[in-house]
């Protein structure tokens, strides 16, 4: 896929659509318009008004974030089923710190975890949960604001054990553990997951010698048996218009993350373009609900015309654009 195919590609869903929030994540996000550019500007000012933006305003509490961090709360009724979610969202249409106070609020909520100040209870069953839930947090942390020095010690101790596990160019349990009982003192011989996605939020301290053992371990693992769902880009289905497609990006964004990850998803890439529709769009099909809280979509109201093609295609292109920047 080229360059200009993909600018084609996301100038059909710009010229679809008068909906405020999909110009602007088009614009910011997949064709790259500094923060600063005066037509972004102009149209930030109705993105900001917008009902998606107003839900996430509406809808946070007072400590930044939307319930609980990682557990659903089932006693409560919510569209937002945790922080993370709320917070993946908020990134996912391209909200930034600088815009409203929403980020503002959700950065001092997840600061407040690293400080001990945050009086919510964490997942504590077994001696792997606080170094995990750690690095999740300084994950958005450093999506929020990247080189945040607060994460400058998780992330420096995930750097030692990935350069000690990928050493030798290939991954090797026995030196992950290692690292991992030298660092977090912990005894047991199951692992905390490799947390490449917080170690590539500064790629350039990582090197691309250990993140292309990266990603020949861990996308070569995901390509062969599945990340998540267990949908596997080798084994791709002959119809796209599968009620269940979207629960496939999990996989492929999972393996997207990393540089050079065209060696497993070119025939994915390749396919996914075969199945664009004769508007020069995507569609997925009759949808299902996704139980852990998905947040990719663009609307509140759920009569708001074209609400499946819009969602559908935006995936895709926000997956595309990111295969595009690591396979350049």
């Amino acid at each position: 896929m080229t360059k200009d195919e993909f600018n084609k590609y996301a100038m059909n869903l710009y010229e679809f659509t008068e909906y405020p929030a999909v110009k602007y994540k088009i614009l910011f996000s997949l064709f790259d318009v500094p923060y600063e550019d005066e037509k972004l500007i102009e149209l930030r000012k109705d993105f900001l008004k917008s009902d998606i933006v107003e839900e996430m305003a509406q809808t946070q509490d007072i400590h930044g974030g939307w319930g609980k961090l990682r557990s659903k709360d089932y006693s409560v009724k919510a569209k937002i089923p945790t922080s993370q979610t709320g917070i993946n969202r908020c990134l996912y249409i391209g909200l930034t710190i600088e815009d409203r106070d929403i980020l503002f609020m959700v950065n001092e909520y997840l600061l407040s975890f690293l400080d001990g100040t945050n009086e919510e209870k964490l997942y504590d069953k077994n001696e792997r949960a606080n170094p995990w839930q750690m690095a999740e947090i300084c994950n958005l942390i450093e999506a929020i604001q990247p080189n945040t020095p607060e994460c400058d010690e998780i992330y420096n101790q995930w750097l030692y054990i990935a350069n000690r596990a990928y050493e030798s160019g290939e991954y090797s349990y026995e030196a992950d553990r290692a690292a991992q009982h030298e660092v977090f003192f912990t005894r047991e011989d199951r692992l905390v997951p490799m947390q490449s996605e917080l170690l590539l939020k500064r790629r350039e301290l990582l090197g691309p010698e250990i993140e292309n053992a990266m990603l020949r371990h861990l996308g070569g693992l995901a390509n062969q048996t599945g990340y998540f769902w267990d949908k596997i880009p080798s084994k791709l289905p002959e119809d796209f218009k599968n009620n269940k497609m979207r629960r496939w990006f999990h996989t492929f964004n999972y393996i997207n993350q990393f540089q050079g990850s065209e060696l497993y998803l070119k025939d994915a890439v390749d396919w996914l373009q075969e199945q664009i529709g004769e508007n020069g769009l995507w569609d997925w099909g009759t949808q299902t609900k996704d139980p852990w809280g998905y947040f990719g979509y663009f609307s509140c109201n759920r009569h708001y015309q074209h609400n499946r093609v819009v969602d559908c295609t935006m995936e895709i292109l926000s997956f595309l654009k990111k295969y595009l920047d690591n396979n350049s």
